[in-house]
């Protein structure tokens, strides 16, 4: 495999690169849902309420959400390898503090630590193949990363259950610290240690005020999954958020070389990657939470055998990703995208008519094909925006591309959760006429909202239709929609 020149001199090589972003990736991922099952022997074991428990998972969530756009930034000023191998070494940390946990709030703080370090990974392993990998390569890369995510969101459940339940709940992070460790001098070894050049000041008020945002807006929607959006700490925290996100406008105004650099928002590439990564993320996570919680309430399975219902859909992503990433790179960006939306919302729309059985295989069924349509916009959509930036934006951009997945990830499955417990207590029928169980009904209704939101985003999709011949311009030369570049090209490429 011909080796790719980094910018300290080395060469590197997709193949070596893989070995490092893939269980990275991999790891980060399944850290994420990997307690979610074993949550109820830690209660017993700490004694601990349903609300302190919660905070095993918000406590790694809020900070994976505000170190996300922080390390997309600070890409963009200190080399790969320092903060690639920093993460590793707080990832590890954390995983020995949760490991030795003698009590909730000890593992509270350890999922923190873990938080600080997870939240590099996926921003730092896309810049990573933006930067080391060739142009024409970049979607393959993008691919193989989306494959490791894929397995990682299928795998977290079972890997958390099953390895929870034999050997106990501090297995599994003795298991992410020993990943981390091994993975470390493999990172120093592949990843550049120079530093990108021409990066301006670092706006410290900004990114508080965008990471507190951030924070507060998954916050707010996880409290309100709790406890109901009339909670004071639901909407107060929603309110909290709403006011830092004008204070970080005001300032982004203001100040001379801004956290996020307005230009990001100039380029219509950039723009419509954004809103739709958002909202497909949404959609998907929103149906691999509520499809388990299906096949146990409605099909009387175990937690066990629900996550097994989930292992298909990850399997297809991991075969798919480096396939789409190929395609992307040939075929552009807006085919794959509509393609993808347009599986994901006819996936959404069979859940909601077909999912009403005693057999789990329709839910399983759904849920892989909704898995396979995803990863038709993803891994083009981020491939395209990273193409569509300047060297110098591509830390700060994938960032906030990324840390807009992670509110997508964490609204949807709030608000279709939300749904579910409204229709359960309403009662009555599907509004989908082709479902006709009534239990389950509640599903039905929010697989069929997942289907709405999927075909509304194929509205904003569009917005990457072909360029008009007078709006073309050679790659490197500022429009009016920003610089023209490989993404911009990737997007205005004729179907």
């Amino acid at each position: 495999m011909t080796p790719t020149p980094t910018t300290d001199g080395r060469t590197t090589s997709m193949r070596a690169l893989s070995a490092v972003l893939l269980p990275a990736m991999l790891a980060t991922v399944i850290a994420s849902d990997m307690v979610n099952l074993v949550l109820p022997r830690i209660g017993a074991e700490f004694d601990a309420t349903e609300a302190e428990l919660a905070w095993v998972v918000t406590g790694f969530l809020l900070v994976f959400s505000v170190g996300i756009p922080f390390y997309g930034r600070i890409s963009d000023r200190v080399s790969l390898r320092r903060l690639f191998c920093f993460a590793l070494v707080a990832y590890a940390a954390g995983s020995l503090i949760c490991a030795l946990a003698p009590d909730l709030l000890v593992l509270v703080a350890g999922r923190i630590v873990m938080g600080t370090g997870a939240a590099a990974i996926p921003v730092l392993s896309i810049v990573a193949v933006t930067r080391l990998m060739p142009a024409d390569r970049r979607g393959t890369g993008i691919g193989v990363v989306s494959a490791a995510a894929g397995i990682g969101t299928a795998a977290g459940p079972a890997v958390g259950g099953g390895l929870g339940e034999l050997l106990g709940w501090p297995a599994l992070f003795w298991l992410m610290l020993v990943v981390a460790l091994v993975l470390l001098p493999a990172a120093a070894r592949v990843l550049p240690d120079q530093a990108p050049v021409g990066a301006g000041r670092f706006d410290l008020p900004g990114g508080i005020l965008l990471g507190l945002g951030a924070g507060l807006i998954l916050y707010g929607i996880t409290q309100a999954q709790v406890a109901g959006l009339a909670a004071p700490s639901s909407w107060g925290s929603l309110v909290a958020a709403a006011v830092a996100g004008a204070l970080f406008a005001w300032r982004t105004a203001r100040a001379a070389q801004p956290f996020v650099p307005p230009a990001l928002f100039a380029n219509r590439v950039y723009r419509t990657a954004v809103v739709v990564a958002f909202l497909a993320m949404a959609v998907n996570l929103g149906g691999l939470v509520l499809v388990p919680l299906l096949v146990v309430d409605v099909n009387d399975l175990g937690p066990g055998a629900g996550a097994l219902v989930m292992i298909p859909a990850g399997l297809a992503v991991a075969v798919v990703s480096p396939l789409i990433g190929r395609l992307a790179d040939r075929a552009g960006t807006r085919p794959l995208v509509l393609s993808g939306l347009a599986i994901v919302a006819l996936s959404a729309l069979f859940l909601s008519a077909c999912t009403g059985g005693p057999s789990p295989i329709p839910a399983g069924a759904g849920i892989l094909g909704l898995s396979v349509g995803f990863i038709f916009v993803i891994t083009p959509i981020i491939s395209a925006a990273a193409s569509a930036l300047p060297a110098d934006q591509v830390g700060v951009g994938i960032g906030i591309l990324q840390g807009a997945q992670f509110l997508g990830a964490g609204t949807g499955p709030a608000v279709l959760g939300a749904l579910v417990s409204a229709r359960r207590q309403g009662g009555g029928g599907a509004v989908n006429p082709l479902y006709t169980a009534h239990e389950g009904a509640a599903f039905s209704d929010a697989f069929l909202a997942m289907a709405v939101v999927a075909a509304l985003t194929v509205i904003v999709a569009l917005r990457m239709r072909p360029a008009a011949p007078s709006e073309a311009a050679p790659s490197g030369v500022a429009t009016s929609e920003g610089t023209t570049s490989e993404g911009d090209r990737q997007m205005a490429r004729p179907e």
